[in-house]
């Protein structure tokens, strides 16, 4: 080979090493901060979302490294392909969705309750809401951005089926609304730049106190007040953890692959959509869902509760899907 041959093949090496290199570390920052229990700063709590998917750009510095013959790079993305399957692999079907190790309630069966979880998007969505609540029937409902509009809306459409409500009252993303075939007697709401409704509702004479959650997203500049308010979340569950059967549902805009949420789920409550075997189905961006996105809208119980039949439903006019799910709550067993 010329010496200009040599030159040309050895700069198209070089290049193709920074290229894997650049892919790679970015990568390994991410994977880092996941194998280190923690949601770093911007651009890693975003990126944490799409864990999963971080394997296509790994492949890519694979790929690059493969082509540069830059054997140590093809070691360190195998490594990380590796991590990324570690952590990914888990949230399957399982028994156990919680941080904690726990038993399935073993007790009777009190009551089967379908729950509903949806963020419609400044109230956009509403329209479409309403006849899925019509068609599917749910006992308990979580509605997030529901401004005013939407809870006029839902009164005047969703009233006589669901005669009680407990809600936030504002305009675009901030009002929330909790419905409820059962009666509700209102609770403490948890502090949060978006209404977080609480209640207890009386399910055939059992109290299951209801708390909508809806944190801010860890946007640019918001990662901190996204992290004290998942941190209130999880202080909230902390505190009723013993105190009966708990549900909180909504827009966590958080995943499992966050701390913060893992934080949450640590204080022995259960992602009922794992539990039924739909650990990983995106619930946003609903554009791209379910080929690709996150599971930022959760229904998470207390160990009471046992859960089946979880489905993502499209609705026109929102960035997220609904979330439905079937949980029962079974008799405390001493």
């Amino acid at each position: 080979m010329s010496r200009a041959g040599w030159r040309w093949r050895w700069r198209w090496r070089l290049v193709g090493v920074w290229c894997a290199g650049a892919l790679l570390a970015g990568v390994s920052v991410v994977v880092g901060c996941r194998a280190a229990d923690a949601d770093g700063v911007t651009p890693v709590p975003q990126l944490l979302a799409f864990l999963p998917w971080l394997t296509v750009p790994a492949g890519i510095g694979i790929v690059a490294s493969v082509l540069a013959r830059w054997w140590h790079g093809l070691l360190w993305g195998a490594v990380l392909v590796g991590l990324l399957a570690w952590f990914t692999a888990p949230y399957g079907t399982t028994a156990t969705a919680t941080g904690m190790a726990g038993e399935e309630p073993g007790g009777a069966v009190v009551a089967e309750l379908r729950v509903l979880t949806s963020n419609v998007e400044f109230g956009w969505a509403t329209g479409a809401l309403i006849p899925v609540i019509r068609r599917e029937r749910p006992d308990l409902v979580f509605v997030e951005e529901c401004e005013y509009g939407c809870q006029a809306a839902v009164r005047r459409e969703l009233g006589g089926a669901y005669p009680y409500r407990q809600a936030v009252a504002g305009d675009s993303s901030v009002g929330s609304v909790i419905l409820s075939r059962f009666p509700l007697r209102p609770a403490a709401t948890v502090p949060g730049s978006m209404g977080m409704p609480g209640a207890v509702a009386d399910v055939d004479g059992h109290a299951v106190r209801l708390q909508l959650a809806h944190p801010k997203p860890p946007l640019p500049g918001q990662v901190a007040l996204w992290k004290t308010e998942l941190g209130r979340l999880r202080d909230f569950a902390d505190r009723y953890r013993d105190t009966g059967p708990l549900i909180l549902a909504g827009d966590f805009n958080a995943s499992r692959d966050h701390a913060v949420f893992r934080r949450v789920l640590a204080t022995g409550l259960r992602d009922a959509a794992r539990l039924a075997g739909a650990g990983r189905a995106p619930s946003w961006p609903s554009g791209t869902a379910p080929v690709f996105g996150a599971q930022i809208d959760h229904v998470l119980v207390s160990a009471e509760f046992t859960a089946s039949d979880a489905r993502f439903l499209h609705l026109d006019g929102t960035d997220h899907r609904a979330l439905l799910v079937t949980v029962t709550l079974h008799q405390h067993r001493e």
